[in-house]
């Protein structure tokens, strides 16, 4: 964030008609990075002097952070003596109390950890419901309100007022446009999980589709063009034949005390139960978006966990590897 002393719409400077060549160029950086030019809601300039106005001061976010925080505002203050505005950055999400989460984890009491997070699933999508509703219709809501500002200005019925409040409609539709697509992506994660190892006719379609895309019709054998199905198979099964077969190679042994072995202290070491560091270290490692194991969380959800109620589900993870049966020959990461 800061002041880029550059505007990228004609309109964010006061009596403009074009964009300059280092306006152009610095839209197109934006482009680039992939960065969310977050608008202002409610100012349209944030530099003033005398008559001369434009919005040269912004906040870019990644879209990342547009998906860890959906609900960031940006707004302007007074600027006082200064000639510009200052730049107001804030989550509209109710702030205070516990997190919904915490209440329910809490609410659940003494319980098995795997029986919690099963007994979560109908409080959190109860709470989905209740948080967000239909998100098809509430976009269908937006994009209907900015239709009609179109039509108004179409008619020529137009002012400043009208075209803040179209840039705010507009602000709005792409923070759930974001919902949406994440809970898409979710969904096909949680279909995928769910219905991939079963003998479904979900997995089928799943199957021919990839074998409709993965199917060879021909292949140039010996500098000739084949369409006959046997002599494609054959081919490839010979030059994979061919490619992986294992050559002869000298037997190589090692003598005595030319290998280093391991100390006693050292293979305990090995055999050791993870600490809770440990775990919290390999869990930050993990992509956000990793696809959901068979209980429908994802790696996200962990995360917030731990962040939610620490030290609780710190010790409810500690539980829970020293509860399973590992084998103590194995190596186990």
């Amino acid at each position: 964030m800061g002041d880029f002393n550059e505007v990228v719409r004609v309109e964010e400077r006061k009596g403009a008609n074009a964009l300059t060549a280092s306006a152009k160029d610095f839209r197109n950086w934006i482009r680039d990075m992939e960065l969310v030019d977050l608008e202002l809601n409610n100012h349209k300039f944030t530099w003033f002097r005398g008559q001369s106005c434009s919005r040269i001061d912004r906040v870019f976010i990644s879209l990342e952070w547009l998906e860890q925080i959906p609900e960031i505002r940006l707004k302007g203050g007074s600027r006082g003596l200064s000639d510009h505005c200052p730049l107001i950055v804030e989550d509209s999400r109710l702030r205070g109390g516990q997190g919904h989460f915490e209440e329910e984890w809490r609410g659940l009491g003494e319980v098995q950890f795997i029986e919690k997070l099963k007994a979560l699933t109908i409080p959190l999508s109860r709470w989905d419901k209740e948080k967000f509703g239909d998100i098809d219709l509430k976009v269908q809501q937006l994009e209907d309100k900015i239709r009609k500002l179109d039509d108004l200005a179409s008619d020529g019925i137009y002012d400043v007022t009208m075209e803040e409040r179209r840039r705010a409609l507009v602000s709005f539709c792409k923070c759930w446009y974001v919902r949406k697509e994440i809970h898409w992506k979710q969904m096909s994660r949680s279909r995928h999980a769910k219905y991939m190892d079963r003998n479904t006719r979900y997995f089928h379609n799943l199957a021919s589709v990839r074998r409709r895309s993965n199917r060879i019709d021909a292949l140039v054998i010996s500098g000739r063009l084949v369409r006959n199905q046997a002599r494609i198979k054959s081919a490839i099964r010979d030059f994979y034949k061919n490619l992986y077969r294992q050559e002869a190679s000298p037997l190589v042994g090692f003598r005595d005390d030319l290998v280093n072995k391991i100390h006693e202290e050292e293979a305990t070491d090995l055999e050791m139960m993870p600490s809770a560091d440990e775990i919290k270290e390999a869990v930050w490692d993990c992509e956000l978006s990793k696809a959901p194991g068979c209980d429908g969380y994802n790696m996200n959800f962990i995360k917030k966990c731990w962040e939610e109620i620490g030290p609780e589900f710190t010790a409810a993870v500690m539980d829970f590897f020293q509860s399973a049966e590992l084998p103590r020959d194995s190596n186990v990461t």
